[in-house]
């Protein structure tokens, strides 16, 4: 959600810190700020709206001349929650003395009760924020030891964070610490890039360090000293970052969704390469690290996740439950820990998280690991704390995904899922020979998607006839209902249309009394079973006056007949179409927003990793 950039070196720091910023413009945001230190005082610049609009305001106001050796500051992007989109509300903020400047991720929950005992002392406070509290805190707890006092108000939050903070009294030094919310240090020659996410750091560095929980650093341009919160030091491992800024630029395309939805077939290749076994008809996961024997006594398969990740877990329980013959459930992140799962040693629970730094899923690992469970992790983001914190796991290797609407994060997570289903399939019920052909299906996978994609320019006129509404229903059968969750979900999304997607026998019990002339339902009628039972359901929303779109597999004149318009699909294994299928579906979302104007990579009120409840 929001972004921290932090810089100490040898360059002049301000340019620095808004093009850091400009590289997190894609997690959401709605103000920005910085802070640098000048002659032994802290000096503010804060704007809501984009980064352009604080870059506009720190070129008006700061001289770049005088600027130049300025080799210190912290920036921030802020996605409100305490507060609206203000300037006084943005970061960073200021102790009582305005000697101290913080920025912050994440939500202290006891702020309300921390500030009546500071505006008891005295304290004046500026915005509506929680974070002002904290830099209040830090303040009113400055003995001349920056990192102590920073330790000590910490000691007094309650919530999460991931902060950077920097002291005019000592310009030499930023201190940063987590709980719950990501921060990465990178590590240069001279110079030392603090952010809240690695595609801020990229351009000067791919040595990294990602902070573990209660983790706190004293960050210099030549040094990182990193303790926890009882000041012990602490080691952690230097990492390097498997992607460059080219990953992180448009290539040519008009936005990053529609880059990161051509670049699915590659993505595909690379989550899927050197992990299929076609002799053994198997899949080689590693990261899984369980034996056939650990894998065969496994009782029942969890999925947990958010969102989009939800979504790809719900097409992975019918995987497990098909290839598998287990018992599979997926259950919302954010519910798992409040309603006391019933979990036990025998079950596996996979945590899908593209980020892999969503709160509420990785709360739910945390309990999922203390109730003896086997958790694995299913991420995109290498070094994340979801992949730290599960020990185990399989990496999508898709690539950056810069878009809020996730696209090729989602099909690898499927296709790494149907991976994992055919693994445990072939250590239970499932035959080499089934396993062989099951591996070719997902083989195929980039080819059945790159044939989705060349139908780009059909589906762009599709949505020319479907864009002007301002609803639309979405329904399918089988692994393809959340397929349809999925495809409500990216129009909504970048459109503003109201969509929804529903089990097509669910029309009859409620959301069929909304359809009138006209209105929109896409209908997902691959040939897969349960076709028949939904072409009934289109049957039954073309006689109330609706336009049926229909997603169907090529070649199927019957299923043609019935809809107005169609996309198809290539024939496939059932399972494996829900991958085509959901491309089909993001470039009609992406075309519908383009028609309509919309901010498609960076739309209202959405982040991009929800780093908080």
């Amino acid at each position: 959600m929001c972004g921290i950039v932090g810089y100490i070196g040898k360059a002049a720091a301000p340019p620095i810190l808004i093009n850091g910023l400009r590289r997190l413009e894609y997690r959401g945001y709605d103000s920005a700020g910085l802070a640098i230190i000048e002659e032994g005082k802290i000096i503010v610049a804060k704007a809501p709206g984009k980064v352009q609009s604080l870059s506009n305001k720190t070129r008006d106001e700061w001289p770049q001349e005088r600027f130049a050796n300025i080799s210190l500051g912290i920036a921030h992007t802020r996605w409100a929650t305490h507060g609206p989109p203000t300037e006084v509300n943005a970061h960073p903020h200021l102790d009582q003395a305005g000697n101290i400047a913080l920025v912050h991720n994440g939500i202290i929950e006891n702020y309300r009760s921390l500030r009546s005992k500071l505006e008891a002392k005295g304290h004046h406070f500026l915005s509506e924020t929680d974070t002002e509290v904290l830099s209040h805190l830090i303040g009113d707890r400055y003995k001349g030891d920056l990192f102590q006092a920073v330790c000590d108000a910490l000691h007094l939050i309650e919530g999460t964070f991931g902060i950077a903070v920097i002291a005019a009294s000592e310009p030499n030094k930023i201190i940063v610490a987590r709980r719950g919310s990501p921060i990465v240090i990178g590590i240069g020659e001279g110079e030392t890039i603090i952010a809240s996410d690695a595609s801020a750091i990229l351009a000067h560095t791919q040595r990294v360090i990602y902070l573990d929980d209660n983790d706190i650093a004293i960050i210099t341009a030549d040094g990182i000293d990193i303790r926890d919160l009882h000041n012990i030091p602490v080691n952690r491992e230097i990492s390097e970052l498997e992607f460059d800024t080219g990953a992180a630029e448009k290539a040519g395309f008009a936005h990053f969704m529609l880059k990161e939805i051509h670049e699915q077939p590659d993505s595909l290749r690379n989550a899927i390469r050197g992990r299929l076994d076609f002799n053994l008809g198997s899949s080689v996961l590693s990261g899984m690290g369980s034996s056939p024997r650990d894998l065969a006594e496994i009782n029942r398969v969890v999925l947990i996740g958010c969102g989009t990740s939800l979504h790809s877990g719900l097409i992975g329980e019918y995987a497990f439950e098909d290839l598998a013959d287990i018992h599979a459930e997926v259950q919302q992140a954010a519910e798992f820990r409040y309603r006391n799962p019933i979990i036990s040693r025998s079950d596996l629970v996979i945590a899908i998280s593209q980020s892999g730094e969503t709160a509420d899923t990785l709360a739910a690992v945390r309990e999922a690991n203390q109730k003896g469970a086997f958790v694995m992790g299913l991420c995109n983001v290498v070094g994340s704390t979801i992949a730290r914190e599960t020990g185990r796991g399989i990496y999508l290797h898709a690539g950056p995904e810069i878009s809020v609407a996730s696209t090729k994060a989602f099909t690898c997570q499927v296709a790494v899922l149907l991976m994992m289903a055919l693994k445990m399939g072939r250590s239970r019920r499932y035959s080499r020979q089934e396993g062989m052909d099951f591996a070719r299906a997902i083989e195929a996978i980039p080819a059945l998607v790159a044939q989705v994609i060349e139908q780009d320019h059909h589906i762009a006129q599709i949505a020319e006839l479907y864009y002007q509404n301002e609803h639309a229903f979405f329904i399918g059968r089988g692994p393809m209902y959340p397929v349809a969750l999925e495809g409500a979900l990216k129009l909504k999304e970048i459109s503003y249309i109201h969509a929804e997607g529903y089990h097509a026998a669910e029309l009859k019990h409620g959301p069929i009394a909304l359809l009138q002339k006209g209105t929109p339902v896409i209908a997902l009628a691959n040939d897969i079973p349960g076709k028949d039972k939904t072409l009934g359901n289109v049957e039954e929303c073309r006689a109330r006056g609706a336009r049926i779109l229909g997603i169907i597999t090529s070649g199927d004149h019957e299923a043609a007949a019935a809809m107005d318009d169609v996309i198809e699909i290539p024939a496939c294994h059932p399972l494996v179409a829900t991958v085509p299928t959901a491309v089909a579906l993001q470039l009609f979302a992406y075309h519908i927003a383009r028609l309509r104007g919309c901010e498609i990579d960076q739309p209202r009120n959405l982040a991009k990793s929800v780093t908080v409840e």
